[in-house]
């Protein structure tokens, strides 16, 4: 084929690929799939020639009746008006408001983030697959890396948000790679699963992902105007109400909380609903879209433990992200919702 005949296709590629590297803000919030480190030509060809019916990405699982050894407690939020976004909002590009009033129906919210303990007992019934461990990998933060580990990987990063790598073997059973497991982290929030992977265990639940609406009213505890689901400032009475980071991001971590990564489910204070952990330990799924125009970007709240004012202030109760469906990172988790 002559370098003329080239052209055309090479100038649709760069386009593509510009496209991809360009999309997110710095804070590499939105880490997905669809973003891949500049140098990793060799996998966005290959991603360019997949076809959608060649790879079925959630291989079908056993539905099952036993799901009761699940130990999430649900909390009832009560119907009635609800205050859902800002008029103050501190990311514009995000969409934060304006503020604005939304009437619910009652339903049900998870206490707590699901576990490792209730993901694993979801899998032991179902022998269902995550999207992680179908891919063959995740995202992981460097902190959790050895430095001949990153090395290997350095090409393998997101662009704009270099601290994140995609590990080979990483899931939810394995969240700092291959050789890392969940055996003492039973009671903190899984993580490296996708909103597929939350639908489906929220399914077996006989309940589903909370909508944004939904997930924002529960977080203010029944309150309006509060910025976080405990009130209005971050250490009130210079206590620590949530996992969020302490130091300069992302090289150091004071973990004055306590916490470099995540922190079992049912610790730190709850908000006036019961609900803990409504704001920084993991990411949690919505069942909302971001944008009509792209349908598989879905909302995710709560900001993470990787969140600091400086960088990523999202773990306010207005403040919002997204990841494409089939995106895992070792920050993102959910909780489940039902209606009543």
């Amino acid at each position: 084929m002559s370098a003329t005949m080239l052209l055309p296709f090479i100038i649709v590629v760069t386009l593509l690929f510009e496209n991809i590297v360009n999309e997110e803000s710095s804070c590499g919030c939105s880490v997905g799939r669809e973003q891949i480190d500049q140098y990793a030509t060799n996998s966005f060809f290959a991603t360019l020639l997949v076809k959608n019916d060649q790879c079925p990405l959630v291989e079908k699982y056993k539905p099952s009746n036993k799901n009761l050894n699940v130990t999430n407690d649900m909390i009832l939020i009560p119907g009635k008006p609800y205050q859902v976004g800002t008029d103050d909002p501190i990311i514009d590009s995000d969409k934060e408001g304006p503020k604005k009033m939304v009437t619910l129906k009652s339903f049900y919210l998870d206490k707590y983030e699901v576990s490792n303990r209730d993901f694993h007992n979801f899998i032991k019934f179902t022998n269902y697959k995550t999207e992680a461990e179908t891919f063959g990998d995740s995202f992981v933060f460097a902190l959790f890396l050895n430095s001949t580990f990153k090395e290997k990987l350095r090409d393998f990063r997101v662009v704009q948000a270099p601290w994140w790598y995609k590990v080979d073997g990483a899931s939810w059973k394995h969240p700092h790679g291959p050789d890392s497991d969940i055996t003492d982290l039973l009671d903190h929030p899984v993580a490296h699963v996708s909103w597929n992977d939350a639908r489906a265990y929220c399914e077996w639940r006989g309940a589903r992902l909370p909508s944004e609406a939904e997930w924002e009213a529960a977080c203010r505890g029944g309150h309006y105007n509060n910025k976080y689901p405990w009130g209005d400032k971050l250490y009130p009475n210079h206590t620590h109400m949530a996992n969020i980071w302490q130091g300069t991001f992302p090289n150091h971590n004071s973990a004055k909380d306590g916490f470099v990564g995540t922190n079992p489910v049912h610790m730190f204070p709850q908000n006036d609903f019961g609900l803990h952990n409504m704001a920084g330990n993991v990411w949690e799924w919505t069942e909302d879209v971001w944008s009509h125009k792209t349908p598989k970007e879905k909302v995710k709240k709560g900001g993470s433990y990787l969140c600091h004012r400086s960088y990523c202030y999202r773990y306010r109760c207005s403040a919002r992200s997204h990841n494409t469906d089939d995106s895992s990172a070792g920050n993102l988790g959910f909780r489940c919702a039902k209606s009543v």
